[in-house]
């Protein structure tokens, strides 16, 4: 196979030569974005040369993430990290974060032109402003990927695991393996439509399967250890014999903690999600007894995947099927 010239790479570009000739000299003059095709052209035609190193890390992948303080956003966080370090020094890619509950914010973020963008990855809440955020960018022709949950229920490509199955099968554990007879009750952050499915498919197996353990009550945790602490406790008091408990969302630690301080008198099937330090421990001790955990290590390979082939990094077309969650036990450990 002959080596690549500047003709092959304006024709795959779809520039002229002289723009070619300027780019890979390093002569300037050349507005941001025919340079990067540019430069992703000569990268994707194997050109026979080092480019410029005044053209580095020209696509910048922007990830805006919340909650840094979780264990599950934090491992989602350190996967972009380690998945970077193997990309093209060609691509950077930014992590940061923004507060769940300002949206107002998080809209700015997404809409920000500070610095040039290649793609956008988000992993935010839902809300009226958010979604006009993303619809606009993505109207713009940046490539955005929602992951774990999505902002936008009509624009971009998400990223994330069947979470109407996920709650499908915490139902189906509980209502076979509950050790005795029973209300259900379920927590959940209820901003998150992935939550929201969560608790559909959880309500509709229970509907589907009547039988000696039933969904009695949801309530909304917010991912707040001290209401979902507070809720666990009411939900105890209201219901002396609880058969199950599924937690749809985060602070599972305030969760184990009460049932732990109560665990001589209780005897409840405990689901949740993400394996944690405190889940970990929480399953080796009895207090849970199922851990689904979404994988963020692959939801953030395959946002990125999705990311750098729609700006021509890779050809390779990635898996459209939602990543598979993991069904963690004391046993599987």
């Amino acid at each position: 196979m002959s080596k690549a010239n500047y003709r092959d790479i304006a024709r795959l570009a779809g520039v002229g030569t002289a723009t070619v000739e300027r780019v890979l000299n390093g002569r300037g003059g050349v507005r941001p974005e025919l340079v990067e095709k540019v430069i992703v052209a000569a990268r994707s035609l194997e050109y026979p040369r080092t480019l410029p190193e005044t053209h580095r890390g020209l696509l910048r992948i922007e990830v805006l993430m919340v909650r840094p303080e979780t264990t599950f956003y934090q491992r989602l966080s350190q996967a972009f990290e380690r998945i970077a370090a193997t990309l093209d020094p060609l691509v950077v890619v930014h992590r940061s974060f923004t507060e769940e509950m300002k949206p107002e914010e998080i809209a700015r973020r997404i809409l920000s032109t500070d610095l040039p963008r290649a793609g956008l990855i988000v992993a935010v809440p839902s809300s009226p402003v958010i979604k006009a955020a993303v619809e606009k960018v993505i109207t713009q022709g940046l490539p955005v990927v929602h992951v774990v949950t999505r902002a936008s229920d009509r624009s971009g490509e998400f990223v994330g695991i069947d979470n109407y199955a996920a709650g499908r099968t915490a139902a189906l554990y509980i209502s076979r393996m509950a050790r005795r007879q029973g209300p259900v009750v379920a927590i959940c952050h209820p901003i998150y439509q992935v939550h929201r499915d969560r608790i559909r498919g959880f309500s509709e197996y229970f509907l589907e399967h009547p039988g000696p353990a039933s969904f009695q009550w949801l309530g909304f945790g917010h991912d707040e250890e001290h209401i979902s602490a507070e809720l666990l406790a009411s939900a105890l008091k209201t219901y002396p014999d609880l058969a199950g408990l599924y937690n749809a969302g985060g602070a599972n630690s305030a969760l184990i903690d009460v049932l732990r301080r109560q665990a001589a008198k209780r005897n409840i099937f405990f689901v949740g999600h993400e394996l944690t330090e405190y889940t970990r421990k929480a399953l080796q001790d009895g207090i849970m007894d199922v851990v689904l955990d979404q994988a963020p290590e692959a939801q953030a390979r395959r946002s990125l995947d999705l990311i750098l082939r729609r700006i021509g990094i890779t050809d390779i077309e990635p898996d459209r099927a939602p990543i598979r969650f993991i069904t963690i036990t004391k046993e599987g450990l």
